[in-house]
């Protein structure tokens, strides 16, 4: 199932690249993150506390960043798995300056579940993939208006 949408950011387009190059920033923004650690280039893993649909549970996450064109664009790829199943997604984030010295972000992804967490939230996952981008680029606008530290 393909999910896409597009947020704009209250910030200049460098400022929004540089913060979601950041694991700390990533980690507040994220829906769930409880913790993310870098386990190498362009690689972190995560705990991730989520519930889709019925199905609540903890992931443990593997996220890597790829196709990396500064400040253009990124692909993220997660790989999160509990006990009440896996979830596999890819995802493209385009940035782009609009007027104002806002940055509009156009995304789209492709979320993938297995095991009990299909059966049980599968029907779901366009409706909660949409829900959570939303809560993530909230986060991320936050973050993009608190004055920047040295």
């Amino acid at each position: 199932m393909q999910v896409q949408g597009s947020h704009t950011i209250n910030a200049p387009q460098e400022k929004v690249w540089a913060l979601l190059q950041d694991p700390e920033v990533l980690a507040r923004c994220v829906p769930g993150v409880t913790e993310m650690t870098a386990s190498g280039v362009d690689q972190y893993n995560a705990v991730l506390n989520v519930a889709v649909g019925p199905v609540k549970g903890k992931f443990q996450a593997k996220v890597t960043i790829t196709d990396r064109q500064p400040p253009q664009q990124m692909t993220l790829s997660i790989d999160a798995k509990s006990p009440t199943g896996i979830v596999t997604a890819t995802g493209t984030l385009k940035l782009s300056e609009v007027e104002g010295g806002k940055t509009q972000i156009d995304w789209e992804g492709e979320p993938k579940l297995r095991g009990m967490l299909a059966t049980l939230a599968g029907r779901l996952i366009g409706g909660i993939t949409q829900q959570q981008a939303d809560v993530f680029f909230a986060n991320l606008d936050k973050e993009a208006s608190q004055p920047q530290t040295a």
